[in-house]
């Protein structure tokens, strides 16, 4: 039996310390050291693939001798997770999907895991019976899928000689926070065994090729559970998000070393499972029978896909002292620039006005290119005129009033036409290069703040 010994670690970064600390120095996290009983390295067996001593040893080469390798991809049957992996499945790769507890985690995976054609799966989970996810299979609908295998197993050392039995080619864990290994004697979900876990996982699937999912829990502070360095080794990293009173959930890439970062797949919860929501822009923009004020439509960006979102604002004399000033899905800083724009370049008294600011959809936006209809926004609900719903707007706005270009001004266009809007205002330095003959709606290129008041307001 080897010899154990107590450390301390970082619950944040996973830093391993001899004594407790009350600062990491790694992270510079306060109180966040715990106390586990762990076994020498030296004494550690590696679970998958134990004769290492047959393995050939790596051997430097020059960049310019290096072959390249066409990287595969296997489509996952599910058109949102494909565009969110970055085109598909590639072999050996290992992600990690986080999300709030009964957001729709482990529907997403078994619905993956059922749908998959031509592949044997294995879905391991640590936290449901058999019996339960055959229950949740069947409410999906798919449960007749024969290559779909389920294993209720947390060690990873009875998880392994199934794996070798079986053979999978693609393996889902749920979740990563469940599984132990009998080298490390702490608690399953503590930072040495879930780094332990992972890190046998992360062999596993770059010695046989296999794609690993691995479902985690999150913190209170929306983190994903466990040490820094788990989002390190794998390869994607996946945010599951939504409310769980409302019906659209959004998969968002975090970290991908195959793909963009930055994309994202909208998904609708009901009955049976998970639907894909192809056109987002259908369910983000309201249907009114009337036109309102304090409505803009912005023509966004997410990753690589287009989308039109509808702007909210409210603007009513503060009832207090001290004006609030409120933003959903949106910076609140970036907000208050916004209005301090207002009232330098053009006039609008909003010091004593409350200013409420929602992006319908439950969505967060980053993108700069959506300055322009929240300042439209703001000023139609200040005007009480309403902007036509046929409208939107597609410019960054900067300190001096300026309308400034964005990036893939094309697509943003090409959305809005799509969906038979007839006007779309942006910046005239983005005219360069667009064929105007193209499009079916007008392109109205401005380059003050001024000029787009006078258009869109008379």
């Amino acid at each position: 039996m080897a010899k154990s010994k107590v450390a301390y670690f970082c619950q944040s970064c996973g830093y391993e310390s001899a004594k407790w600390l009350g600062k990491c120095p790694s992270c510079n996290q306060w109180n966040t050291f715990v106390e586990e009983v762990i076994e020498k390295a030296s004494a550690s067996i590696p679970t998958w693939k134990s004769d290492l001593g047959t393995r050939v040893l790596n051997k430097p080469s020059k960049v310019s001798e290096i072959e390249n390798s066409i990287e595969k991809r296997a489509s996952t049957g599910d058109k949102e997770l494909d565009r969110v992996l970055g085109g598909g499945l590639v072999e050996g790769s290992i992600v990690l999907i986080g999300g709030e507890p009964g957001i729709g985690k482990s529907t997403l995976m078994l619905q993956f895991a059922l749908n998959l054609k031509g592949r044997k799966i294995l879905y391991i989970s640590g936290e449901e019976s058999q019996q339960q996810i055959k229950m949740r299979a069947e409410r999906i609908n798919d449960a007749s899928n024969s290559n779909c295998y389920i294993l209720t197993e947390t060690a990873t050392q009875n998880i392994f000689k199934q794996i070798e039995l079986l053979e999978p080619e693609v393996l889902v864990i749920d979740s990563i926070q469940t599984l132990h290994s009998s080298h490390i004697d702490s608690t399953p979900g503590s930072v040495s065994q879930v780094r332990e876990c992972t890190a046998e996982l992360l062999r596993f699937a770059k010695e046989t090729g296999t794609p690993v999912f691995l479902i985690g829990h999150i913190t209170k502070d929306g983190a994903i559970a466990g040490p820094k360095i788990l989002e390190h080794m794998v390869d994607t990293v996946l945010q599951f998000e939504g409310d769980r009173h409302h019906v659209y959930r959004i998969l968002r890439s975090i970290k991908n070393r195959f793909g963009a970062a930055a994309e994202l797949g909208i998904y609708e919860m009901h009955g049976g499972g998970l639907r894909e929501v192809s056109n987002p822009s259908e369910i983000l923009l309201s249907q009114r029978d009337e036109e309102l004020s304090g409505i803009a439509v912005s023509a966004m960006l997410e990753g690589a896909r287009p989308m039109l979102i509808e702007t909210q604002a409210l603007v009513s004399p503060a009832a207090y002292g001290t004006p609030q000033r409120s933003a959903t899905g949106f910076d609140t800083r970036r907000m208050n620039m916004l209005l301090a724009v207002l009232e330098k370049r053009c006039g609008f008294k909003l010091s004593a006005q409350d200013v409420f600011l929602n992006i319908a959809g439950g969505i967060r936006v980053e993108d700069p290119a959506t300055d322009l209809a929240v300042l439209v926004a703001i000023i139609s609900s200040h005007q009480d005129i309403a902007v036509s719903s046929k409208t939107c707007f597609a410019a960054e706005v900067g300190l001096s009033g300026e309308i400034r270009a964005v990036n893939r001004i094309e697509q943003r266009i090409a959305e809005a036409d799509k969906l038979g809007f007839e006007t779309i205002y942006i910046s005239k330095y983005n005219l360069k290069g667009i064929v105007r003959e193209k499009f079916n709606l007008e392109i109205k290129a401005v380059s003050k703040i001024e000029e787009v008041f006078g258009l869109v307001f008379g």
